[in-house]
Parts: C-alpha cells; sequence; structure tokens
C-alpha cells in the first residue's frame, strides 16, 4: 500500500513586525508596507515547497479601532502585496478577540497568541504535521505560539523584535530558537537547514 504523501514542516509567521511594518493597529490598506525582503522570502519558501501561514493577533477589532470587516480586508490586500511578486500564503488566520475588549470580541479566546487555535485550525484546514515547523515573530506571544506542539520558535529584530529580545526566556533557547535581523534572514536559515 502506498505511504500518504506527507507535507513538508510549516513556516507559521506573524504579520505586523515580521511581515509588514509595524504602525500600532493599522487601520488602513494604504498603511501596509511589506518589510523589505519579507515577499522574497516567502517567495523561496513557496518555491521549496514549504506551507506558509500567517496567524496574527488583530485586538484592534476587540478595541473598536477596526472592524472585523477591516481585518479581513487586511488579509486579502496582504495576499494581493505578495502576488505581486509571484509570493503566495498557504493560510491566513487573524484573531479578533481580547479579554479587555468590546463585546462581543471580549473572550479570552484560544485563538489568542500565545494560544494555539489558530495554528491547530491551520493543521486541520491545511493538513500539516506540525513538530518540525517554525513560528516567526517579533513578540514573545509568537514565540510562545505552538511551544507544545513542536514549533521551532525563530525571532527577528524587526518590529518589536530587538525589545522583545532583551528578555528572551532559557525555554526559547531549549526549544532551539535562534535570532535574526529580518525575516529573510530567518527565511535563509530555514531552507539552508533543511537543504530545500
Amino acid at each position: 500500500m502506498k505511504k500518504p504523501h506527507r507535507r513538508p514542516a510549516p513556516i507559521f509567521l506573524d504579520r505586523d513586525g515580521t511581515l509588514i511594518e509595524e504602525v500600532d493597529f493599522l487601520s488602513s490598506l494604504g498603511e501596509m508596507r511589506l518589510i523589505p525582503g519579507a515577499a522574497a522570502a516567502v517567495r523561496d519558501a513557496n518555491r521549496a515547497g514549504r506551507p506558509v501561514i500567517v496567524v496574527t493577533n488583530q485586538s484592534g477589532v476587540a478595541r473598536g479601532y477596526f472592524t472585523e470587516g477591516f481585518a479581513r480586508q487586511s488579509g486579502v490586500h496582504l495576499r494581493g502585496l505578495l502576488g505581486t511578486t509571484n509570493a503566495r500564503l498557504d493560510g491566513y488566520y487573524y484573531c479578533p478577540y481580547h479579554p479587555d475588549g468590546l463585546p462581543p470580541y471580549n473572550l479570552n479566546h484560544p485563538d489568542r497568541k500565545p494560544g494555539d487555535g489558530m495554528i491547530l485550525r491551520a493543521r486541520k484546514d491545511l493538513h500539516l504535521n506540525l513538530r518540525g515547523g517554525w513560528m516567526v515573530g517579533d513578540r514573545a506571544s509568537d514565540l510562545d505560539t505552538g511551544a507544545e506542539h513542536g514549533l521551532i520558535p525563530l525571532l527577528v529584530r524587526t518590529g518589536y523584535g530587538k525589545e522583545t529580545e532583551t528578555r528572551l526566556s532559557g525555554d526559547f533557547h531549549r526549544r532551539g530558537g535562534r535570532v535574526f535581523d529580518a525575516l529573510a534572514d530567518a527565511m535563509r536559515w530555514i531552507l539552508a537547514e533543511k537543504g530545500c
């Protein structure tokens, strides 16, 4: 009997401060700008056959800064920006909840990073094997996401990354965590590490 095809380990990306420039609650599509080298990094992962999935906390919805419709639209806009360079996302997940937000979004929802709700939905939707995958981000909440599922944390110094670097936990290093200047550097390391 033929063995089922196993997809390569996934690469999960935070959005703001990792893939696009941090603007502190992006509320206009015109403010969305890719970090230099980010689109090429995603395209390189695409060419290597690595699933690339964005998982992003969008608590601006719960805080009343923008609507959930805008949160969805910003994901479509991001895909369009990447598409101009032939880069694509295999999945895009956002969490509109925050426990201190406005109803009906004032929940401590499992999708909110470092909760694992978004990565578990991606695992189911995209038939992923999480173990040995990566979580790339600029905040501690990104780095802690997926710890119990074997995701390796990679910190980028863009966005809030330089501040986050000053308070990395011992767990970050025990899990094989590494620090890079930007997503492009992290992606080069991932692809070289796996011989892609």
